[in-house]
């Protein structure tokens, strides 16, 4: 009923939940029905103390909002492993435009990479390295890992890539370039967390720091005043 089976597959692969969609909402079912058993104790509560008659709306709110729960649980997972890939990707890049470089072939340097790398990505990688022994193409299952992860700057790596490797142009020099792109993008966004950051700080200081200082520093005199009168 939240969401069809796609959805589910969806947000289960981008968070790398290894449960399958009949799993996931099982789980979402009986967190709803302890979230409705939940409602009925509160209910029960409230009609006890003499609360009107519309509390029995309680425990179906309480249960839909469980269940909703569940998946927005499951999207902070995944957007949390987006954030592991994005900061994994210059790394990955750079080693692996190192592999090519050294002569090896792209199947060789992402098999290096998934059997060195213990992060997100390369365990992705890894996963193509494994889709192509079984015979599939390097182009296809690396355009199926962009659009599955759905992350942009991987899916902008990634189409670079695809690119080199289908126009036949020096992939290693692509990569670097892609991995220097990444930590360009990477700088920026540190510099945006920071700029938030000092905004956030600006709340204590004005709502607590601020009024402290001013307090301590009238009050002595205040009194002085007071007892001198």
């Amino acid at each position: 009923v939240l969401s069809d089976r796609e959805t589910i597959e969806g947000r289960l692969r981008r968070s790398g939940s290894s449960i399958g969609v009949q799993r996931y909402r099982a789980r979402r079912l009986l967190a709803g029905v302890v979230g409705a058993l939940l409602g009925v104790v509160i209910v029960a509560v409230l009609v006890a103390r003499g609360a009107p008659p519309a509390v029995v709306a309680i425990p179906p709110i309480a249960g839909l909002l469980a269940a909703a729960a569940v998946d927005v649980l499951q999207e902070r997972r995944a957007r949390a492993r987006a954030a592991r890939l994005v900061d994994e990707l210059p790394v990955v890049l750079e080693f692996l435009a190192m592999s090519l470089s050294a002569g090896e072939g792209m199947i060789d340097a992402l098999r290096r990479v998934a059997a060195v790398g213990r992060g997100e990505l390369a365990a992705e990688l890894g996963g193509v390295v494994a889709r192509v022994a079984a015979g599939g193409s390097i182009v296809s299952e690396l355009r199926q890992l962009s659009s599955d992860l759905e992350v942009p700057p991987l899916q902008r790596s990634l189409e670079q890539l695809i690119g080199a490797l289908e126009r036949g142009a020096p992939v290693a020099e692509v990569l670097r370039a892609q991995a220097q792109d990444a930590r360009e993008d990477e700088r920026s966004r540190l510099l945006e967390a920071v700029g938030k950051t000092e905004v956030r700080m600006l709340v204590p200081l004005v709502l607590i720091i601020l009024p402290a200082t001013v307090i301590l520093a009238i009050w002595p005199g205040i009194l002085v005043l007071r007892l001198g009168f």
